[in-house]
């Protein structure tokens, strides 16, 4: 589970976007035979170190973020960047039919949009709405095509479109986690992000954090 391969720079003001390299899970023979995908999810993040990296060492890696300038640009020759942002829906089709265009997509149209059969590796930084999107994944089994998943998950609030009292929403966040589980997602990176606010559901709490980042690998990945 070392990323030591990968790692250009271990500054700790990096986030740690882990990869398990173990290999049962292919994804370190992927990297070696230049077969590797990678998606990443963001929302005008500057910090693109990991991708760059990724692609360095032979990643296909597509980066959707949709404060990029053009629709498509191949920034390097693996680095694509994509205007478009990942939802856990799709435009309503009267939405659509006005803006044919439009930069939002599920993850699952992306896929057959794009061609793409599986991907590698899931990366997403989505800012609280990555409990929705989560959800999505699992609802239309996605995960099926993901080899592996690092998200950084937010606590500070329920996240977009996640209602209900404080025990609901622990409920919602621990039911897709449990789920993960049982598609033979396991966790292999946990980080606690302490520069980030101590708190849970909007309650300041003592040595927590409102941020973490988790790893999965999915072991029934072929």
């Amino acid at each position: 589970m070392s990323t030591d391969s990968l790692t250009t720079d271990s500054s700790p003001a990096k986030k740690p976007w882990s990869v398990c390299l173990d290999d049962r899970f292919g994804l370190a023979h992927q990297i070696r035979s230049k077969q590797c995908r990678l998606y990443s999810l963001g929302l005008g993040s500057d910090d693109t170190q990991f991708e760059v990296s990724m692609a360095n060492n032979g990643c296909e890696v597509h980066r959707f973020d949709p404060s990029v300038k053009s629709a498509h640009i191949l920034e390097s020759q693996r680095l694509w960047y994509h205007r478009l942002s990942i939802d856990w829906r799709d435009p309503h089709p009267a939405v659509a039919a006005q803006k044919p265009h439009s930069n939002t997509r599920k993850l699952g149209t992306i896929l057959n949009e794009f061609g793409h059969h599986k991907i590698d590796v899931l990366k997403a930084d989505l800012e609280s709405a990555e409990w929705k999107v989560l959800e999505n994944l699992i609802l239309e089994d996605v995960l099926e095509q993901i080899g592996q998943l690092t998200f950084e998950i937010h606590l500070h609030w329920p996240g977009f479109e996640v209602s209900g009292g404080d025990s609901s929403v622990v409920r919602f966040w621990y039911s897709l986690l449990k789920e993960l589980e049982l598609k033979g997602f396991r966790l292999f990176h946990s980080y606690r992000d302490l520069s980030k606010p101590q708190l849970f559901l909007k309650k300041d709490i003592f040595n927590a954090s409102s941020c973490y980042t988790l790893s999965w690998v999915n072991t029934r990945w072929t």
